[in-house]
């Protein structure tokens, strides 16, 4: 009798080891859940910058370094995330040496929170031309509008500001305005989209539409909060990732 309730005990035992390796199988077979900036990446494959950028391919494709500006308000300098390399910038210069492991690439941040439209092109002597920058991403828009403000007459500052950027040989990428809650309450948002929009045709400029980036990953099934913080108006970390990582895989696909 006693053998027999050894037996029992030992195949007990026996099943219950099959049974959590059968279980730790099960779960190694399953893929991890995709993140929030996953998501949004995977959302926004088609996205294009709408312009060639001829100084970043020939930086990329040859020994000299590619020195990126970005100018812009709090989505630039990162507003709510807790490190610098958590910045969209950041998190776009690492994807850039990640896609292109040759190249040396440089980052200077010159975001400034509050920033205006008017704000930004006096400091482009100081804060951007003076670093001889190969490219600048002008981020732009969201502060001309979202506090009450209007947006008529910006058309011919956003133009002056190219092409004083152009003028100094350049390659430009304007970022539009972002896809949350106090921006959309904005009756001036689309006036201002529509402004950023034409700028970028006309002057044949790259434009990174967040805008839409945001947009596609709320249609693709992510929460209308997953890339905006707490404040329903900059981007949450998960945002600037993907704006990161997204406006460097642009940036590489129009340097081919």
């Amino acid at each position: 009798m006693l053998r027999a309730d050894r037996r029992r005990a030992w195949l007990a035992h026996v099943a219950a080891a099959l049974a959590a390796v059968c279980a730790g199988v099960a779960v190694a077979q399953t893929p991890p859940k995709p993140t929030d900036a996953e998501v949004c990446l995977a959302a926004n494959t088609s996205l294009s910058l709408g312009a060639a950028l001829p100084r970043v391919a020939a930086r990329l494709k040859g020994d000299a370094p590619l020195r990126i500006v970005a100018i812009g308000s709090s989505s630039t300098t990162g507003l709510w995330v807790m490190s610098r390399a958590a910045t969209y910038p950041q998190v776009m210069r690492r994807e850039l040496s990640r896609l292109w492991p040759n190249a040396r690439v440089e980052v200077v941040n010159s975001g400034r929170i509050g920033e205006t439209i008017r704000g930004s092109i006096a400091r482009f002597d100081r804060d951007v031309l003076a670093y001889a920058p190969d490219l600048v991403v002008w981020q732009l828009g969201t502060n001309d509008v979202a506090w009450g403000g209007r947006a008529d007459g910006l058309k011919d500052r956003v133009l002056a500001g190219v092409r004083k950027l152009k003028a100094a040989g350049v390659d430009v990428i304007l970022m539009d305005l972002q896809y949350a809650p106090l921006v959309l309450a904005s009756s001036q948002h689309g006036i201002m989209e529509t402004i950023i929009a034409d700028v970028g045709r006309e002057e044949r400029v790259g434009l990174f539409p967040r805008f839409e980036l945001m947009r596609r990953s709320i249609d693709a099934g992510l929460s209308r909060r997953a890339l905006v913080a707490w404040d329903g108006l900059h981007n949450s970390a998960a945002g600037y990732d993907c704006v990161g990582r997204a406006l460097a895989r642009a940036i590489v696909a129009a340097s081919r």
